[in-house]
């Protein structure tokens, strides 16, 4: 069994989604002693933007972008890791109501058409990934955004995160969430309480 573990937090150990992201591998390692564990921090590793050059070697053009043959490589790493993996779990913060540019970096490299899904002659959406991953996202928000709250309008986070693995055939999604974590330090821990108690409870 395989586990690919990514954090995209800019914040260090400051982090709130490292530490329940960790936690939740904690938690997988325990349940499943003999799991492998990839890591990708997307804050020190990331991939780059895509660009023109990239669409072009894909098409077969040559490489004239010092470090493109490289950064595609790193791409096609993406892919085979979230390939082999059986469970992923992704630090996912939010940034300006959605996900870091980093964590996005790495969904445009592995949302392929191609290789993660492909469009049928009738349009239909064909995944080509394993369907029996499961993913797990540690989900961490200043405000709150929850249904009921007055910027739940605001929320294109997680509901992307789970657009995405869905396009891709993926729906064991769990979200563990802590919000609200700038609202003072009481409420920051109680969140964060909450959040383990609910690592905690993982049975599978």
């Amino acid at each position: 069994m395989k586990l690919l573990h990514i954090d995209s937090s800019i914040l260090g150990n400051d982090s709130v989604s490292r530490t329940l992201s960790a936690e939740i591998v904690a938690r997988q390692v325990a349940l499943h002693p003999s799991i492998e564990v990839t890591y990708r921090d997307l804050a020190s590793e990331i991939a780059e933007h895509l660009s023109i050059g990239h669409v072009a070697v894909r098409h077969g053009a040559a490489v004239e972008e010092p470090g493109l043959l490289g950064d595609i490589k790193k791409g096609d790493e993406y892919l085979d890791e979230l390939f082999d993996a059986d469970i992923v779990v992704v630090g996912a913060p939010m940034y300006n109501f959605s996900v870091s540019s980093q964590l996005k970096i790495w969904i445009d490299r592995i949302v392929v058409s191609g290789r993660t899904f492909k469009y049928s002659d009738t349009g239909d959406i064909q995944t080509l990934l394993p369907t029996s991953k499961k993913i797990f996202i540690a989900s961490t928000r200043g405000s709150a955004y929850s249904a009921g709250s007055p910027y739940a309008a605001l929320e294109h986070h997680e509901s992307y995160l789970k657009g995405v693995f869905a396009f891709l055939g993926q729906h064991d999604v769990t979200v563990i969430r802590a919000e609200g974590l700038a609202f003072g330090p009481e409420a920051k821990n109680a969140a964060i309480a909450q959040a383990r108690g609910e690592i905690a409870s993982i049975s599978a």
